[in-house]
């Protein structure tokens, strides 16, 4: 027959409930409160990523702030537990982290929603106000979940007949039992539940979890409540939620959204003056556009184009070698492939037989473009039998399974952020090595507001270490340069593709060869290159932004 008794701690004078628990099943709640801490973290950084992005800066700011919220916690915990040692308090603790879990949703979307408004006029104050407020919706679940690790700890060491001498086994044995529970608490959030059922759904499995883990310890009417409130919080954010968020891009209508480990992923819809309705790839904060599909396209190459932005240049971009002939151009590696934009171009005007390794380390882009975009790659059909798609990390694929390209293009950014591995003298060394002897390699960069390119000059000063001449042109729009790297001098390349525009008699190719710009430089700043060891890129890219945000 089960009861319960108290005592008198002798060295706290503190009640001490002494409820019929094993060791065992504190264990076990110890585990369970682990998952949910990293769990609720990861929920975190794809909570913000539609709207922040998943930068390493807003990456700092999710686990600096989650310490802050795991140091006041085991703080707070540890003197909760020294006076008021009582396995029932535990419990309500657990429940009412459940309970502030159960939150998130329906608080996050007002403040999600001012913050896309404060990016969009610029309005710095609210944008890092929002940022902020958004990571203050997780102090009180996490602060809640890390108090129960010293409270614990207090359980077992009054349990235990040896009391002190075995704190540090107990402590040590609780922190372990802790820590595997948020390691499989990450891998279980961002490989299994986010992907199979969104982070709003993967929220309330562990906001459900925990108010039922508490409600078995805390028992009573207060139980009840927390569950009764839980799923109607649930309800109401599954019945009243609409899309994640509108579609960031002028005039575009949302048909599709999906969440992956690597990217909120939204394709949308919409006009365009000259190839009429195009389909059109966004990720994350959705700041840029990265792949377009325009649905007319029959088989007509000038239909694959997209009136001057980046993905034309790349075509074009061999013809900086002096009398080069399309014919010559067989083969394109493109790093970074997003939805095919850039192969489709590269099969359209030089032939449905030619060489395509393209590569895109998320494969729900890659389903997306095969679903939306018209991707017809050797996977698909017979169409384009030399045209495969891999889903890996750019550098590593080109280390261990590239081969000899006429091009290698590279527009594997997080916009408005670079992988800082793909911007290295060592990454365009191993570019280098995969380009045929007039090969070219051919970076997309960005510009800031008003033309600021110090993202760009800071890519030619690292490419200018391993290339023997860099070239530099502008897109059609302004907003973008190409920047191509060349493996011998070919002299002045803009006259070069000047020469290319009266010779060669493709549309497509002509096309956009009379969009190309020479870039006004600004005043001239030194960049040291970047190496693996060393480079900044997503600090500078902070400053561009700060700057804009700041005008």
């Amino acid at each position: 027959m089960s009861h319960e008794a108290t005592v008198t701690s002798p060295e706290t004078n503190a009640t001490v409930n002494t409820a019929p628990r094993t060791a065992s099943v504190l264990a076990g709640t110890v585990f369970l409160c682990g998952v949910g801490t990293l769990g609720v973290e990861m929920i975190a950084s794809r909570l913000l990523a539609p709207y922040f992005g998943t930068s390493q800066p807003i990456w700092a700011a999710v686990i600096g702030l989650t310490l802050v919220y795991l140091a006041v916690g085991y703080h707070v915990g540890g003197r909760i537990a020294d006076r008021y040692p009582d396995e029932r308090l535990l419990y309500r603790l657990v429940l009412l982290s459940g309970v502030a879990t159960a939150l998130i949703p329906p608080l996050a979307a007002p403040i999600l929603g001012f913050a896309q408004r404060a990016v969009a006029h610029l309005a710095v104050g609210g944008f890092i106000g929002a940022l902020f407020g958004v990571l203050a919706l997780f102090a009180v679940p996490v602060t809640l979940l890390a108090m129960v690790g010293p409270f614990a700890v207090r359980l077992q060491l009054h349990r235990a007949a040896a009391g002190v001498s075995v704190a540090g086994a107990t402590a040590g044995t609780v922190s372990a039992i802790s820590t595997v529970g948020s390691i499989i608490g990450t891998f279980l959030t961002v490989l299994v539940l986010i992907p199979a059922i969104g982070a709003a759904a993967t929220t309330y499995v562990y906001a459900g979890l925990l108010v039922a883990l508490g409600a078995l310890g805390a028992r009573g009417w207060g139980a009840l409540l927390a569950l009764a409130l839980t799923t109607a919080l649930a309800g109401y954010t599954f019945f009243s939620s609409g899309p994640i968020k509108s579609a960031g891009c002028d005039g575009c209508t949302l048909i599709a959204e999906y969440e992956s480990p690597y990217n909120y992923i939204q394709v949308a819809t919409r006009q365009d003056p000259e190839y009429g309705q195009q389909v059109v790839l966004l990720l994350n904060e959705g700041l840029a556009v990265h792949s377009i599909y325009n649905t007319a396209y029959d088989g007509d190459p000038l239909d694959t184009l997209t009136g001057g932005g980046p993905w034309d240049y790349f075509a074009i971009a061999p013809f900086v070698v002096p009398g080069r002939d399309p014919a010559s151009v067989r083969s394109l590696a493109m790093l970074g492939s997003a939805a095919g934009t850039t192969p489709a171009q590269f099969l359209a005007i030089f032939g449905p037989d030619t060489h395509i390794d393209a590569v895109e380390i998320d494969p729900m882009i890659i389903d997306v473009g095969r679903r939306f975009f018209n991707m017809r790659d050797a996977a698909t059909g017979p169409d384009h039998p030399n045209y495969r798609v891999y889903a890996e990390d750019a550098r590593y694929w080109l280390a261990t399974r590239g081969g000899v390209y006429d091009v290698i293009g590279m527009d594997a950014y997080h916009q408005p952020y670079i992988p800082f591995h793909l911007t290295t003298v060592e990454f365009f060394r191993l570019v280098q090595q995969h380009l045929a002897p007039d090969g070219v390699a051919v970076v997309n960069a960005g510009l800031g507001p008003d033309g600021d390119d110090r993202l760009s000059r800071a890519i030619v000063a690292t490419m200018e270490q391993v290339f023997p001449q860099v070239i530099v042109i502008e897109t059609a729009h302004l907003s973008n340069q190409i920047i191509i790297g060349v493996n011998r001098n070919v002299g002045d390349g803009y006259a070069n593709l000047l020469d290319a525009y009266a010779r060669i008699e493709h549309p497509a190719l002509r096309r956009t060869l009379e969009r190309v710009y020479v870039p006004t430089r600004q005043p001239a700043a030194t960049y040291a290159p970047f190496t693996d060891d060393r480079a900044p890129v997503e600090r500078l890219v902070d400053s561009l932004i700060f700057d804009a945000l700041t005008r």
